[in-house]
């Protein structure tokens, strides 16, 4: 067993950006994103929350606050005075609603996505089903030209009823005949 391990060759870690061109490196101070996935779960998350009440009572309020302090507190504790127009709110604002048209448009993208994707999943089983529905109707079809072959409930009947009326015929002969046999036997 020790034998065993010692020739086995030793798994060296590989460097992955060696086995390819130098165009396909990813540069070393790129970063790297380990999935897109969760920037779009992200800018979904955010959309989502945008569109709440709460967010509108929590901006309306925290708007209301901003107004109301930098309108009635002391002009040396005001950080942005009513004198020019509220300036840094606007700023604020405008930062927000600059990250948040893009995040909102890429949450709608992702969700385009997702409903394409669902359209061609719907689209395959509706075809699938009319496959299937097709096939059941020619079964069916084939089956209702097999039926007729086959005996139907009266013309089992019928049958039966000429079989016992042949039945009953044969037996009435033979007795007819056991009554000459014994008529002869005794004549005899």
């Amino acid at each position: 067993m020790a034998a065993e391990r010692r020739r086995r060759p030793v798994a060296t870690p590989r460097r992955d950006d060696l086995d390819a061109p130098k165009s396909q490196r990813r540069p070393l101070f790129r970063p790297q994103f380990t999935s897109r996935d969760r920037i779009g779960r992200f800018s979904e998350g955010f959309a989502r929350a945008m569109g709440t009440p709460w967010f509108l009572i929590g901006m309306t309020v925290f708007v209301a606050v901003w107004i109301t302090f930098n309108s009635t507190a002391p002009i040396g504790a005001q950080f942005d005075p009513r004198s020019l127009n509220f300036t840094l709110l606007t700023l604020i604002l405008s930062l927000q609603a600059s990250y948040a048209a893009p995040l909102i448009l890429l949450a709608q993208n992702r969700q385009d996505d997702r409903d394409r994707v669902q359209i061609e999943q719907d689209r395959q089983r509706a075809e699938r089903n009319l496959a299937d529905t097709e096939y059941l109707a020619r079964e069916v079809v084939a089956l209702r030209l097999a039926m007729k072959d086959i005996a139907t409930k009266e013309f089992i009947r019928a049958e039966l009823r000429s079989l016992l009326e042949e039945l009953d015929r044969s037996e009435v002969e033979d007795a007819a005949v056991a009554v000459d046999d014994l008529d002869r036997d005794r004549r005899g």
